[in-house]
């Protein structure tokens, strides 16, 4: 029999001044699972990590950790760690005194914080740095003394509030790795908040994406690109261009629909049964350049974006619509006539959704 969820969000509502930041949220966790919240600004993400620390209480739901209901317990009983966006380390303390900050406060025995200080900064591979200024490490190093503060007191949930925005770029994706190996060998049940895709796919083990407080999908980084639920992950989630078309017929689990400008139908995958209007998600490697005439769908390139080993195309169609388009760096230039046609995994028929 398999283990339930560690964590589990159920129907949890959050309402300010009578707008729900939060609506109906519920989802579950397995022990050891790496979840990101993500999202666009407003969706939900920060008020959701806020319910879950204890630092919002909901008008609706509860949440449930290994079993125990702690809806109504306050923030130091939950036996939760956090990583803050900034890290909030005290400069006037070393590394070992930021790393101890909160334990005493706990009842924790001076040789015990001695002994979980060192075994923290074990974890995050700071050993021995205990007496080292703060204002000394670099900005990995100062993340990973953030984390192992929030790992001292050994805590049943790590919570990540958006803990690399404040990087450099090179540093954010260096430090990335080394945050995706730590929370591998600690595996401790995470929770990410991030507005990044590349960062959810690249640390999570599954994503929740958000939209107005509503999970609009849960599913591995894989599951997300490759079979998104609604346009709006589709659009969300990667690169995609979205075409109006009109659905002919289904034929299994495929789909024969009339592209506008294009000579002959696509067959496009279909699993979900559909009805009413629809729109075409495509993303560019969908697509492939051929030349203008017969069965394609021709229109004019209007821009190339050098990717290196690849280029990225914007068609520009006769109807007003753009297509992107993935393609070897000199499959056109700006301004050639070319024609599209359907290639591979990609294309994704869903209704079409109000705004």
């Amino acid at each position: 029999m398999s283990e339930g969820p560690f964590l589990i969000l159920e129907r949890l509502t959050k309402r300010f001044s009578g707008v729900a930041a939060v609506d109906g949220l519920s989802l579950g966790v397995p022990r050891g699972d790496l979840l990101a919240l993500l999202g666009p600004s407003g969706s939900g993400k920060t008020t959701t990590l806020r319910l879950l620390a204890g630092f919002e209480i909901p008008d609706e739901g509860r949440i449930v950790v290994d079993g125990e209901d702690v809806t109504g317990t306050p923030p130091a009983g939950r036996r939760f760690g956090m990583v803050f966006q900034h890290y909030a380390l005290f400069p006037h303390l070393d590394v070992g005194e930021n790393v101890a900050f909160g334990l005493e406060s706990l009842g924790v025995a001076p040789a015990d914080r001695e002994r979980r200080v060192r075994a923290a900064l074990e974890l995050v591979e700071l050993a021995g740095l205990e007496r080292r200024p703060v204002s000394a490490l670099s900005g990995g190093q100062q993340q990973r003394v953030a984390l192992a503060r929030a790992l001292a007191p050994e805590p049943r949930v790590l919570f990540l509030d958006e803990p690399l925005s404040n990087l450099d770029p090179g540093l954010r994706e260096r430090t990335r790795r080394e945050l995706r190996a730590l929370i591998r060998r600690i595996g401790i049940t995470t929770i990410l908040v991030t507005h990044e895709q590349e960062e959810a796919f690249d640390l999570a083990d599954h994503v929740a994406l958000l939209r107005r407080g509503r999970l609009e999908q849960l599913g591995t980084p894989e599951e997300l690109y490759d079979d998104p639920a609604t346009g709006f992950v589709a659009g969300f989630i990667g690169r995609s261009s979205v075409l109006p078309v009109k659905l002919i017929a289904h034929e299994e689990s495929l789909a024969r629909v009339e592209v506008p400008g294009a000579p002959a139908p696509w067959l496009v995958p279909c699993p979900r049964p559909l009805a009413g209007r629809c729109r075409l998600h495509v993303r560019p490697e969908a697509l492939r350049l051929v030349a203008a005439g017969g069965d394609a769908l021709s229109g004019q390139v209007a821009e190339r974006r050098f990717l290196g080993g690849a280029a990225l195309y914007t068609v520009r169609l006769a109807g007003g619509e753009s297509l992107e388009v993935a393609g070897e760096p000199d499959a056109a230039r700006p301004g050639d006539r070319v024609g599209v046609v359907p290639d591979g995994r990609g294309l994704h028929l869903l209704p079409e959704e109000a705004s």
